[in-house]
């Protein structure tokens, strides 16, 4: 498959539940095999769909041809609406989900980091559009003074990358350790030396780890 370049991109907003979201579509080739979004870590935080981490995702993914979505959540960069805890922000994954599933009719991959990995499986796990759930620096320990209930990967059977930073500071071994062993497989969890919860220097390891999955169990399929 030739992959299309990054740099054809479209700028649009989706109709979300709080109002329109801002959001970025790096084009797709003619003949892919899968859509993709990417959502973003958290908004209060200062992240947005620019996110380094988030770009190369996208990068990642891209290069297998498929289309790839990035949207800021409510209250963040153009969108509308405010922060809802990562509540409300669930509805607006889904939203961005429906938008692609519309323009596409394609088979799914989800993708989010922190924050974006949080809330987006909630949405991701349950909708059988997606074939595939890659979760990023997912933040085990509190991030925004609240610890996340991650009780819905429990019924999560979906094929699922874990990759996080050997040093992340919101996500101790131990218990990544323990909340990847306790979901269904297909599953797969993997650590970068030294990299910290923004991979700081290890953005290149990242997104190899991310093409080389989703060669493997998405593309294979």
């Amino acid at each position: 498959m030739n992959a299309p370049s990054s740099s054809t991109i479209r700028s649009l907003f989706i109709d979300g539940p709080a109002g329109r979201l801002e959001a970025l579509l790096n084009a797709g080739a003619a003949n892919a095999t899968h859509a993709a979004l990417v959502c973003h870590p958290h908004p209060s935080f200062g992240g947005t769909l620019h996110n380094k981490v988030v770009f190369h995702t996208m990068k990642a993914l891209n290069s297998f041809g498929f289309p790839v979505l990035r949207f800021n959540f409510r209250s963040a960069g153009l969108s509308q609406g405010e922060h809802d805890n990562g509540e409300g922000e669930v509805d607006d994954v889904r939203a961005a989900l429906d938008w692609l599933d519309k323009e596409f009719d394609l088979p799914l991959v989800f993708a989010g980091f922190s924050f974006g990995a949080t809330v987006g499986l909630q949405a991701a796990c349950p909708d059988m559009r997606a074939k595939a759930a890659i979760a990023l620096g997912i933040p085990i320990a509190a991030i925004d003074n609240r610890s996340y209930d991650f009780g819905f990967l429990q019924t999560c059977a979906k094929p699922k990358l874990f990759v996080s930073g050997a040093r992340d500071q919101f996500g101790p071994q131990a218990l990544l350790q323990q909340l990847v062993r306790s979901v269904p497989q297909p599953r797969k969890l993997v650590l970068i030396e030294s990299a910290d919860h923004f991979f700081e220097g290890r953005l290149r390891e990242l997104r190899e780890t991310i093409e080389s999955w989703t060669r493997e169990v998405v593309i294979g399929r």
